[in-house]
């Protein structure tokens, strides 16, 4: 929408309040609600105060800063009853009216302008890997330490439930009755089709009570947009549902994780640029970004892996990624090139380490950055050792980060790839993430109990 489109749907649909939704450092959506007699077209241009220091910007001496509503993002939600119209939100700064060096969106944003040079944009479709189950609770005290989730068609509960359950490792594409999922699955899908949202399809995966939302090719900037709605939509129509959902990547001991693949190609002059005669029909200059990617993959996971349960989920026997390496069709590979693809036009690679806890705009910003940069250097992902590799990946090629210590640790070590990324911005995260690796490891966990109690 345009300003001018927004204003008259706020008249036209009898819109009472306009929410305007802004993401933090981290990656989390918060709001603010605007009676509509409080919002104008002055509102796109002298934006909403807030205190920024609650969201990773600034601190409590120089916290003041604006949000601003970009009215391309705005859309309609049904928020328990109430129809509101929503918009994502830039951060500017008051004093100059211009946007923050540390807001993620603009980061972003910088980043694609940055590579002007090579491309014009880059084209993301992310696969939304999630679980969704009927209860999760979780308690850490002094004398306690647990979690417990469940799920209907949880094969733990095969004891209870009879035949309509989905055994260990075996949901990939399972048909109702066993997918007890498809009706929540289906109602969040529909609610993203309302909203835009290009869904490319959706399914039952390996693990239980795990699924799967692909979405279509977008730009880079929308396609972060996406992210947020993705995770905002899913859970909120799950829990009109009854259910709860989690991306986080290894939310289950001994399953399948949740990854958030990224298929990814670049575009100038409105061409599919990673389309050529080299190795599995890709150009040279998409080798080369396959090969910026894997350079500096330990650093980028920084970001785009940015929890310790990430790094549950990149351990060695799974699908999941632990090396530095790429290959056709081969999905224990950092990057895979998907081997389907037939379409010039859809030549792509997939970066299958990335998880769903990144921020989306810092995420996707680093990634690019790093494969562009392999561009610039005209690196060769073959005789850098990076592959091709044909068998399992496992234990070929350089290790990636095994904690989120290690990925800021090479954060800190390399980065100037990151051109667009303030200096601030990377200590503040470096700092917080370490100390997330701290407060995990301070906590003693049911296995060292197994191992150690009677030592």
């Amino acid at each position: 929408m345009t300003i001018d489109e927004v204003m008259k749907t706020i008249q036209d649909e009898g819109i009472t309040q306009v929410d305007l939704k802004t993401t933090d450092i981290w990656g989390r959506w918060h709001h603010v609600t605007l009676a509509n007699t409080y919002f104008s077209e002055k509102t796109f241009v002298e934006g909403v105060g807030f205190d920024a220091s609650n969201l990773g910007y600034a601190n409590v001496v120089s916290s003041d800063l604006l949000m601003v509503p970009d009215p391309s993002t705005a859309f309609i939600e049904d928020l328990d009853g109430q129809k509101l119209l929503s918009m994502i939100c830039d951060v500017y700064n008051v004093d100059n009216g211009k946007y923050s060096p540390l807001d993620p969106r603009t980061i972003l944003r910088s980043a694609i302008s940055s590579i002007s040079d090579v491309a014009e944009n880059a084209m993301l479709a992310p696969e939304y890997e999630f679980h969704i189950f009927n209860s999760a609770k979780f308690q850490i005290s002094h004398n306690q330490v647990s979690y417990e989730v469940d799920a209907e068609e949880g094969f733990w509960n095969s004891n209870s439930k009879g035949e309509y359950f989905i055994d260990k490792k075996g949901g990939y594409e399972q048909v109702p009755p066993f997918d007890t999922m498809a009706k929540v699955r289906g109602a969040i899908v529909d609610e993203l089709l309302k909203l835009g949202v290009p869904v490319k399809y959706h399914h039952h995966e390996v693990g239980t009570c795990q699924v799967e939302i692909e979405l279509s090719f977008a730009e880079a900037l929308r396609a972060a947009d996406y992210a947020m709605l993705v995770k905002y939509v899913a859970r909120n129509v799950a829990k009109k549902m009854g259910y709860v959902v989690s991306f986080m990547p290894k939310p289950l001991y001994d399953e399948a994780g949740n990854g958030m693949h990224v298929h990814q190609y670049l575009v100038k002059n409105g061409v599919n640029i990673f389309t050529g005669e080299a190795l599995f029909g890709l150009s040279n200059m998409a080798l080369s970004y396959i090969a910026g990617i894997l350079t500096h993959g330990k650093s980028i996971m920084a970001f785009t892996n940015p929890s310790t349960n990430s790094y549950r989920r990149l351990t060695p026997g799974f699908e999941a990624p632990t090396s530095a390496v790429f290959g056709l069709g081969n999905r224990t590979a950092a990057i895979r090139i998907p081997a389907y693809v037939k379409d010039p036009a859809q030549r792509r690679i997939e970066f299958r380490t990335i998880d769903a806890m990144t921020n989306p705009y810092l995420g996707f910003a680093a990634m690019v950055l790093a494969g562009v940069d392999g561009i610039r250097r005209n690196l060769d992902p073959v005789s850098l050792g990076y592959g091709p590799i044909e068998e399992s990946a496992e234990g070929k090629g350089e290790m990636l980060a095994t904690s989120l210590r290690e990925a800021c640790q090479a954060l800190v070590e390399d980065h100037a790839y990151l051109t667009v990324f303030p200096q601030p911005l990377i200590d503040n995260w470096v700092e917080k993430k370490t100390k997330e690796d701290l407060q995990v490891a301070r906590v003693p966990s049911a296995e060292e109990f197994k191992l150690y109690f009677d030592l």
